[in-house]
């Protein structure tokens, strides 16, 4: 699943008139960045969440085929959902077995190719050092085990394999997806690794302008 819903009110003016999904970097809209890597890692069935100017990303994207997949929208209206909610809404689409989860707004080298969750794990997340933005980072992560606190903190990179038990006993409303993970780290129920790669979360003017600066650089 794409998470696509958001405002992208920090992106304004640009995204004014075009959803930060389709904003281009490096000449290609970001999304085709993801559907490209999820076709290469052998996905072929994706859902997309929509709200501000959805209709556009529809437009542009269609049924996926000329990335070899097969994409299903999931529309929540003119008030996005967060980031939680969207997947919730989403479900019944995504079937009973674990899926990916990626936000749209960022740019990764990951190659996405994802084992299956281990044990009676519920979500792995893919955890990235601190950007300038969130020095204080998100989780703790030692030994190989993530915690909501410690002494190694890192950010989630918006991706993360989930089963759909995770979210079994929430309602479909505007919610975020933090205190979720946080409550299921605390009952020992997510794993995580560490990804040292290039890696951008495209949510202002200056870190578009950064991202656009490396992809055309190594294009």
């Amino acid at each position: 699943m794409l998470l696509a819903a958001g405002l992208g009110e920090r992106l304004k003016p640009i995204t004014n008139t075009i959803p930060k999904p389709l904003v281009k970097v490096a000449g290609k809209p970001l999304i085709e960045y993801h559907l490209e890597n999820l076709s290469k890692a052998g996905f072929k069935e994706i859902i997309i969440n929509l709200s501000h100017l959805g209709e556009m990303i529809e437009n542009h994207l269609g049924n996926g085929s000329r990335f070899n997949l097969e994409i299903e929208y999931s529309p929540e209206g003119e008030f996005p959902l967060e980031t939680a909610g969207g997947i919730i809404q989403a479900l019944a689409k995504l079937g009973d077995k674990p899926f990916l989860v990626l936000n749209a707004d960022i740019w990764c080298e990951h190659s996405l190719s994802f084992t299956k969750l281990s044990g009676n794990k519920l979500a792995h997340l893919v955890l990235v050092d601190n950007p300038t933005h969130n020095p204080e980072g998100d989780f703790a992560f030692d030994f190989g085990k993530i915690y909501n606190s410690g002494e190694n903190y890192l950010t989630y990179s918006g991706i993360g394999l989930y089963d759909p038990k995770l979210f079994k006993n929430y309602a479909v409303e505007k919610l975020a997806l933090a205190p979720i993970l946080r409550k299921a780290i605390e009952d020992e129920l997510v794993s995580a690794e560490y990804f040292s790669g290039k890696w951008f979360d495209i949510g202002t003017i200056k870190r578009l302008e950064e991202t656009d600066k490396y992809v055309s650089e190594i294009s």
